[in-house]
């Protein structure tokens, strides 16, 4: 395989792995046009870094991986930028489950849960195809995003997934080196782990 910078080209066979990949999760859920507007963000903002693995083949995408480099900011700028893009593209989750909105709000608003001490960067998503799972993808995009925030001055990197029923997402990012820096609960009750990586 091999690694390149996301670009807008990419955004629909992204979009789809993204589904595949996490077909349960609130982002999924929200559907297609706010997963574009949510992996086009990376695309358009000075700290947005991402990149996608290709299959060597093919050039097929088989995943991806998005996060600011400084998570302090970027969302509010996001907000501020693209705010009625977001409010559009929600619609279809909002007529489906208008219990969604105050979930939605919070999403909109995500700051990363931030850990305390030096700011670090955020990885914000990875996502890999189901069919190639296993086979190195992630690891080899982690380590990229992680060589390419450090080259820019970031003297770290942290990320947050679910604590319970996760257990091979978790021991996956503790092989590459973060560290469990904390757990904590969400307003709906889900249960999260933080990790860290400190260059």
């Amino acid at each position: 395989m091999k690694i390149i910078k996301l670009n807008k080209n990419h955004l629909s066979e992204v979009i789809s792995i993204h589904i595949k990949a996490f077909p349960t999760f609130f982002l999924t859920f929200l559907g297609p046009r706010f997963l574009k507007e949510f992996y086009e963000s990376f695309l358009y903002d000075s700290q947005g870094i991402g990149f996608v693995a290709l299959d060597d083949n093919t050039e097929e995408i088989i995943g991806v991986i998005v996060g600011p480099l400084n998570p302090n900011g970027y969302f509010k700028r996001l907000l501020k930028r693209k705010w009625f893009s977001f409010c559009i593209a929600s619609i279809g989750a909002i007529i489906k489950k208008p219990s969604v909105i105050k979930r939605l709000f919070r999403a909109v608003f995500y700051r990363g849960e931030s850990p305390e001490g030096m700011n670090r960067s955020l990885l914000s998503s990875v996502a890999v195809s189901p069919n190639v799972q296993g086979k190195g993808a992630g690891k080899a995009l982690v380590c990229k995003w992680l060589e390419e925030v450090k080259s820019r001055g970031s003297k770290g990197a942290f990320l947050t997934t679910d604590a319970e029923n996760n257990d091979a997402v978790n021991k996956f990012y503790q092989k590459i080196g973060f560290k469990l820096e904390s757990s904590y609960s969400t307003p709906e009750r889900r249960k999260m782990n933080r990790y860290i990586y400190d260059f």
